[in-house]
């Protein structure tokens, strides 16, 4: 059995700290099946979890699937979701997205990277999210919270989402993949915020290097 780096014991024991030994935190978007998770992550694009939330069961109510969505007008679509930001452009990808997955796929999400990624609106960050929550695929999604995050910890030398990637799935078994996504995005909501992180209060502060942010009690200009 390969014998684990120095670092990834400290990624696992930062991941064991943050959940107190116990499950990763649920995953933030409301969604029953494949399909509702494809088109809530693609809606929460530069969106909080909570506003998609509030959006979606009327958007589910109208157009119960795939099949449903391919056949609607992009404007009824528009006035459905449009409190969630960039609502025009995502309002066409879901309706193209809906329109492929019908006649493609017979209406069903395929479980497959290549296919997911040419789908209107959908990134290699959105298609991990759908394989790995929604397959059971292992995928690991870097999202702006999951690089920062990365980053300040000392995991990956960039925040770029490939970058922090390749580094973290390299410290990680495939399996834990899943559950360090949700752990870290957690992590970065709740205590490494982009602006203001709360470093006198962070749970794993003592294995954290915090790369980039400057401490209270540091002095200089």
């Amino acid at each position: 059995m390969k014998k684990k780096s120095g670092e990834a014991q400290r990624l696992e024991k930062i991941l064991d700290t943050l959940t107190h030994g116990g499950k990763a935190p649920k995953p933030g978007l409301d969604y029953a099946s494949a399909w509702e998770q494809l088109v809530a992550t693609i809606l929460s694009a530069q969106c909080t979890d909570e506003r998609v939330n509030l959006t979606t069961p009327a958007l589910f109510a109208a157009y119960a699937g795939p099949k449903e969505l391919a056949n609607a007008k992009v404007e009824d679509v528009e006035l459905i979701i449009r409190s969630i930001g960039l609502y025009r452009n995502k309002a066409k990808n879901i309706v193209e997205t809906a329109k492929i997955i019908t006649e493609k796929f017979g209406g069903e999400v395929p479980p497959v990277r290549e296919e997911l990624e040419k789908l209107p609106g959908v990134g290699r960050k959105t298609a991990s999210v759908v394989l790995a929550q929604g397959f059971g695929v292992p995928a690991f999604a870097v999202d702006t919270h999951v690089g920062r995050v990365s980053t300040r910890m000392g995991f990956s030398p960039s925040p770029d989402p490939l970058v922090t990637e390749k580094h973290l799935t390299a410290l990680l078994l495939p399996e834990k993949w899943r559950d360090a996504h949700l752990i870290l995005i957690n992590h970065g909501r709740k205590y490494c915020m982009a602006r203001s992180p709360d470093c006198e209060n962070c749970p794993v502060g003592a294995l954290c290097p915090a790369i980039g942010v400057k401490r209270k009690n540091e002095t200089g200009g």
